[in-house]
């Protein structure tokens, strides 16, 4: 179990730095290709241009085409205006009802037939959110005060606060200003920046729950080598793989849309942008988006599974070889709280994921306000359960209360 999470790291950064590295020499094969089509057609327009021009000056010497219906910026429509070469490629993305990716802004619908009551779903919700806060940045706040919390399962709680404090302040805020004010605009950075921090925060802490579950397998089956090969620094090196792989598995997402072309109607059904909701609203050819957000889906998820599947498959074991039925009630409850985690984190997310491919059956806003849901019902009942469950937790959070 030590030398796969020793070797698991370094085999998943040499197989995300290959995959990156492929993207990325993908990414410029296809540029070039587009570049060489568009210098081509810069040629042809160009040379159809001066044709045009050479039969205008024999006829008229400003004439333009023959007059056509003109659209609200006054460009012609079905053909082009010759005295305007430069705005052709402006024509032609209108004319096709495309927008570039990098100057158009989304508009984020909220929650779909439900408009009327987005005030009132809003306050369930800024609830949530507020309680989520407040309980995350006690836990952070006592682990931090305290000396004698300053370990390794403390520190992966303080881990996990701050993945929830980050998935739920990736949504929440721009949420709220669409229940409250309607604000539903954003732009495109701005909706594939909200995009790559919400995955990449959320897959981060799918690493946090697998390190968890190590320290819970080395607890109960190796308790007296618990300090030694569990020690803050190596906490601290496992977090920072997790950060980096969820990264590298992210990141691709967002530059892979950059290159899509959108409709002119870019409403997204969403209250956040959402992989999926994103690239349903895209003109031009999703295959390769679709199936880079399932691979990652299935490489993320799926190995962090079989790794925690393994710890509790070597935890089961090691309980079922003690006699004592103490000893075994003692070991289930020290896994409890992981546990319960785990089951609000995974479910919802799986349940999440597959909506958006196969569940076309399910009304959009049962599906949003339970995607919310899972954004904000986690962070705000982890800090709860940590601190039910653990009792010097508990001590010291009890501490500073009665001191206020």
């Amino acid at each position: 179990m030590y030398m796969i999470l020793e070797v698991v790291p370094q085999k998943c950064f040499v197989y995300m730095k290959c995959l990156f590295i492929e993207l990325v020499e993908a990414k410029i094969r296809e540029l070039e290709m587009q570049v060489e089509t568009l210098v081509e057609f810069r040629r042809g327009f160009e040379q159809m241009m001066e044709q045009r021009n050479e039969e205008a000056e024999g006829k008229k010497p400003d004439l333009q085409m023959e007059a056509e219906p003109m659209n609200s910026k006054g460009r012609l429509l079905g053909t082009l205006n010759i005295t305007e070469p430069d705005r052709c490629f402006d024509y032609l993305m209108e004319t096709f009802n495309l927008t570039p990716s990098l100057s158009s802004t989304f508009i984020l619908n909220g929650i779909p037939g439900l408009e009327a009551a987005h005030i009132l779903i809003s306050i369930p919700f800024s609830t949530f959110y507020i309680i989520s806060l407040l309980g995350n940045f006690t836990v952070l706040f006592v682990v931090g005060k305290e000396q004698t919390l300053h370990k390794p399962m403390f520190l992966l709680l303080c881990m996990l606060a701050l993945t929830d404090i980050g998935m739920s302040t990736c949504v929440m805020p721009k949420a709220l200003c669409i229940f409250w004010f309607g604000f539903k605009g954003i732009t495109v950075d701005g909706c594939l920046t909200q995009m790559f921090f919400l995955h990449a925060v959320a897959a981060t802490q799918s690493a946090v729950l697998v390190t968890m579950s190590f320290d819970r397998y080395v607890a109960i089956c190796d308790p007296l080598r618990y300090a030694t090969i569990l020690t803050n620094a190596r906490i601290a090196k496992l977090g920072l793989v997790g950060l980096l792989r969820a990264g590298l598995l992210i990141l691709p997402a967002p530059l892979l849309l950059r290159r899509l072309p959108f409709c002119a109607n870019r409403v997204i059904l969403h209250t956040y942008c959402e992989h999926m909701a994103v690239v349903k609203i895209s003109c031009g050819d999703t295959r390769v988006n679709r199936m880079y957000g399932l691979v990652t889906t299935v490489v993320n998820i799926g190995s962090d599974l079989t790794l925690i599947g393994l710890s509790y498959g070597l935890i089961i074991r090691a309980v079922l070889r003690i006699s004592s039925k103490k000893a075994h009630r003692k070991a289930l409850n020290t896994c409890t709280a992981h546990i319960c985690v785990m089951l609000m984190y995974y479910t919802p997310y799986l349940f999440s994921v597959l909506t958006h491919r196969f569940g076309q059956g399910i009304a959009a806003h049962v599906h949003i306000i339970l995607a919310n849901l899972y954004l904000l019902v986690p962070p705000m009942l982890n800090p709860i359960i940590y601190g039910v469950k653990t009792k010097e937790l508990r001590d010291k959070v009890g501490k500073y209360t009665c001191r206020m």
